[in-house]
């Protein structure tokens, strides 16, 4: 029998609460989700990837399936790497599926045997972005409410 492997990419920076709800709702889906961490080109990063790695694999220690890692390729490619068949891909709103469909319609071209799944938040994290957390952290907001302990020490820490 086939291990049930899923990727959840991004670049976390910060991981969420929103992407922790997430991350363990899959797990229950799957035999191993892999949490792949990337520096997307097209984004300024506040986080470097081996502090990035390193809260997300503190912050997801206790889920026993998870596995988190860094790469730097097609997402399709890293997943075939890995054995995955499927991506997971959280959508917040509806604003998000034309980008998330379009992605997925690309994947599926390039790699038709790996599956996209979108999953939904929980209503409480629906509102929260990495963006977000830290624009209200760079204003001098309260952000405990959106990331873990230990990620918003790591933030404040990062100002």
């Amino acid at each position: 029998m086939t291990k049930k492997i899923a990727i959840y990419p991004g670049s976390f920076d910060p991981i969420t609460n929103g992407h922790i709800d997430l991350i363990k709702r899959a797990s229950k889906l799957f035999d191993e989700v892999i949490i792949g961490i990337t520096q997307n080109s097209n984004k300024s990063v506040f986080l470097s990837i081996d502090q990035r790695l390193d809260m997300a694999s503190k912050t997801l220690s206790d889920i026993s399936n998870i596995k988190v890692m860094s790469f730097n390729t097609l997402l399709v490619d890293f997943a075939k790497a890995q054995n995955a068949q499927v991506i997971l891909r959280g959508l917040r709103a509806v604003s998000d599926f034309e980008y998330e469909f379009q992605l997925s319609g690309m994947n599926k071209h390039l790699n038709p045997t790996i599956e996209t799944l979108f999953m939904t938040p929980a209503e409480q994290y629906a509102n929260i972005s990495s963006s977000l957390v830290r624009e209200i952290l760079s204003l001098g907001g309260d952000i405990s409410h959106f990331v873990p302990k230990s990620v918003e020490a790591l933030l404040k820490q990062q100002l």
